[in-house]
């Protein structure tokens, strides 16, 4: 199932995303939709509704340096364990938001990734049950000031500007993200292009790694890495990443 939230016209409600294509649908639920969900019968073209972010999660964990030519194209060495920062959860936008580009960095960064949601959670996860604890995947535009991630020495701040992590378009439930394409697109432009297979440590070891430092909550959000290709946005642009099975969340970038 396609879980978004949208805004509709009499307000906003979480919805599935039905159909294939250009040819989609959102059906409204009526109650927890991630949980055992009912729908209230209301269908909406999604041409006609706004898709806001799925969810706010509690919060983000994100792993930094996950495949060897990101790695490799700043000069780093590849960390031998999941190297892990946090994302404040204010710094969340839906599709089709501004990216809003902060006055004090002159380098402001596109990282596509694939979004791991945490579903039942818990602490000191074993990878061999961890695909049991996620409830399904979206993707992430781990937006970085880059100027800023190497000036503070620390990366809280150049991660953690509002509106530096578009999410969405919706959580897909029934997906296998152990080889699927991720690929960004700056105004049509591809500038990354690598797939998920490629991952130095998986989401299972990821979820492992991650439970044994900080428990797990429902609807947690696991950032898994960017692939290579890294680079700056500008005012005026649009930057889409894509992963395969998953769709395409598109944001536009403005001066904040």
């Amino acid at each position: 199932m396609r879980i978004a939230r949208i805004a509709q016209p009499d307000g906003l409600a979480f919805a599935s995303i039905e159909g294939d294509g250009d040819d989609l649908t959102a059906v409204e639920i009526a109650e927890d939709p991630f949980a055992n969900p009912t729908f209230t019968g209301r269908r909406w073209p999604l041409a006609d509704v706004r898709l806001l972010a799925p969810f706010l999660p509690p919060k983000i964990v994100c792993v930094g340096r996950n495949y060897a030519e990101h790695a490799a194209e700043f000069g780093h060495d590849v960390p031998a364990e999941p190297l892990l920062f946090l994302k404040p959860n204010t710094a969340v936008i839906g599709p089709n938001a501004d990216i809003k580009l902060p006055a004090v960095s002159e380098r402001v960064d596109f990282e596509g990734e694939l979004a791991v949601v945490v579903g039942v959670g818990g602490r000191d996860i074993p990878a061999s049950r961890a695909r049991q604890s996620v409830l399904g995947y979206t993707i992430a535009n781990d937006v970085t000031a880059r100027d800023l991630q190497k000036s503070d020495g620390q990366w809280t701040r150049a991660k953690g500007f509002d509106t530096f992590c578009p999410l969405g378009p919706w959580v897909e439930t029934e997906f296998d993200p152990s080889d699927v394409a991720i690929r960004t697109e700056v105004d049509g432009e591809v500038r990354q292009d690598s797939r998920t297979s490629l991952l130095l440590h998986d989401i299972p070891e990821l979820i492992e790694y991650i439970s044994a430092v900080m428990t797990l909550r429902p609807l947690d959000v696991i950032l898994t890495g960017t692939p290579a290709g890294v680079g700056p946005l500008r005012a005026g642009q649009s930057v889409s990443v894509t992963v395969e099975g998953l769709g395409t969340l598109t944001n536009s970038v403005t001066n904040r």
